[in-house]
């Protein structure tokens, strides 16, 4: 990386847009991420202060696919584009249809999302818009998502990319790719807990509905981490862990099954996850008693027993600490936003 730019107390967003571009995926972030801000800065005024801007290549007018005409603020024709600072983020939002004709009608912004990367800009690639960062080279040798429609093409066209169709989200460093608009807001809450804090990400989730899909980290690739590791054992002790969550035995108990100490469970798990034992065993119990309330019509006191909690107010504790709600207002809120 070179010409690492200096943080100011703004964050700026860059929103790339083009012809046939989805406008649901330029004005979703932002919406959520003006949400974020709100809650943020209204509990401290010196939370960061977002700034967003469209930018296209050269037409200051671009109709979107449904036919909206949006305004770039920006366009990379202006002799002021080289010497402006880089976004914090961009977002290279989808294309309807082959992405082919556009990209060849746009290297001026491969070029631009390649230098912005250089100089310490996050980058979002979303759906066919992922092409975008592909063709700059910056995906090569690194893993990456995209539509589901354009996967196969997607190989033809760059087999230096480490594609990975089975995930929604990849992140490999600064570089996330969705495969879905869905999985954009779950990148973008993801981002609002690093930039507003995990209070303004929960507040940000329970108003865009995102509580009845699966947290960011558990869906996504992200590139040389430990989540998907090569310790064997630890595998089997995790597995045996997400399929057996009501069991009374103590970690100690369970590791001495698998022919373990417990300091040397400890000091493996660790290494090879991340996480401490406790803390991923306690987030595999919360995240099963979710789905639980969101999917049956078990009483908070049958799903604590299925996931390992005899008292009832000891998993209510939890989602209090977790989620700042009560199991029973978890579900309610759930069941209105499924069923209503």
């Amino acid at each position: 990386m070179t010409d690492q730019y200096i943080k100011t107390n703004n964050l700026m967003v860059n929103l790339v847009i083009y012809p046939h571009v989805l406008a649901t995926g330029v004005t979703l972030p932002v919406e959520m991420l003006m949400a974020g801000e709100a809650f943020a800065r209204r509990y401290d005024k010196s939370a960061l202060k977002l700034n967003t801007q469209f930018l296209s290549e050269s037409s200051t007018q671009i109709k979107s696919r449904a036919g909206i005409t949006m305004i770039a603020d920006i366009t990379l024709d202006e002799e002021s584009i080289a010497n402006t600072t880089p976004a914090d983020i961009i977002i290279v939002p989808s294309l309807w249809r082959n992405p082919r004709p556009v990209l060849k009608s746009h290297q001026k912004l491969i070029t631009w999302l390649k230098r912005c990367w250089q100089q310490g800009s996050t980058l979002i690639g979303v759906g066919t818009g992922v092409c975008f960062l592909a063709e700059s080279g910056l995906l090569d040798n690194h893993s990456a998502t995209t539509h589901w429609h354009y996967v196969e093409q997607f190989k033809r066209d760059y087999p230096k990319v480490d594609l990975k169709p089975d995930f929604f989200i990849t992140q490999s460093e600064r570089i996330y790719c969705a495969a879905s608009l869905n999985a954009l807001a779950d990148i973008i809450v993801h981002l609002i807990a690093q930039h507003y804090g995990k209070a303004a990400a929960q507040n940000v989730e329970r108003n865009f509905s995102h509580e009845i899909r699966k947290p960011y980290e558990e869906q996504r690739y992200l590139e040389g981490s430990g989540d998907r590791h090569a310790d064997e054992l630890i595998a089997e002790i995790q597995f045996w862990l997400r399929t057996h969550l009501n069991t009374e035995l103590s970690l100690t108990e369970i590791t001495e099954q698998f022919g373990m100490s417990q300091r040397s469970f400890t000091r493996r798990f660790k290494a090879a996850t991340g996480v401490r034992a406790t803390q991923y065993w306690q987030q595999l119990r919360i995240e099963t008693a979710k789905e639980l309330l969101a999917s049956s019509n078990l009483t908070i006191q049958e799903i604590a027993d299925q996931v390992g909690y005899q008292d009832q107010g000891h998993l209510t504790r939890l989602f209090k600490q977790h989620l700042t709600l009560t199991p029973k207002a978890y579900r309610a809120m759930v069941r209105k936003k499924l069923f209503s």
